[in-house]
């Protein structure tokens, strides 16, 4: 049994934009109208899945999924971090944002640690392996970092090698176990 997993990471909104722990805020009107325009251009599917954050509900929303929430698909939990900009936590806590990077296990922020993402993230892409059809998921792109650690049985120092641009999609297939990978398509191509 084959399943494909395809997860698409969200437009831009103002967090991605000025790089702040999400905070909740909405997709700004230029992530808005290329999520809206990017619609036509994904495949069938048998399941749509979100991340229960606000800018993955909005981006599904625009490309016309009629998707439910999945909790083990939530974003990073940055604890006391979130809403705050990588430059003032690490003005603020030099030493703890780099401890944060350089050890997954660690969560300076009282929130999830790198480990324990990739961890949860893990348990459900074997879920997704017992899945015979096409999912879908709109995710944060940590979640995308975490998959494809996870899958590829890399390190964990490398969740912070990989790039996820907004609206890309990184396709996955195979088993549970087994999977290949196929990283950073823009959904127009």
């Amino acid at each position: 049994m084959t399943s494909r997993v395809m997860l698409i990471s969200p437009a831009i909104s103002a967090a991605l934009r000025e790089a702040r722990f999400d905070d909740g805020c909405p997709l700004d009107p230029a992530g808005l109208r290329l999520a809206e325009a990017a619609a036509g251009a994904l495949p069938a599917v048998d399941r749509a899945l979100v991340s229960p954050g606000v800018r993955c509900r909005e981006t599904a929303g625009a490309l016309g999924l009629d998707a439910t929430d999945e909790p083990e698909l939530a974003g990073l939990d940055v604890g006391r971090w979130r809403g705050a900009s990588l430059a003032e936590v690490s003005a603020e806590e030099p030493e703890a944002v780099a401890r944060w990077l350089a050890d997954p296990s660690c969560a300076p922020h009282g929130g999830e640690s790198v480990r324990e993402l990739c961890d949860r993230v893990a348990k459900w892409l074997d879920s997704a392996g017992q899945f015979s059809g096409r999912t879908l998921a709109v995710v944060e792109p940590e979640i995308v970092r975490a998959v494809v650690v996870r899958a590829l049985g890399a390190p964990e120092p490398t969740f912070w090698r990989i790039d996820v641009p907004p609206l890309t999609a990184t396709e996955l297939s195979g088993r549970a176990g087994r999977w290949n990978v196929r990283v950073g398509r823009g959904l127009g191509d």
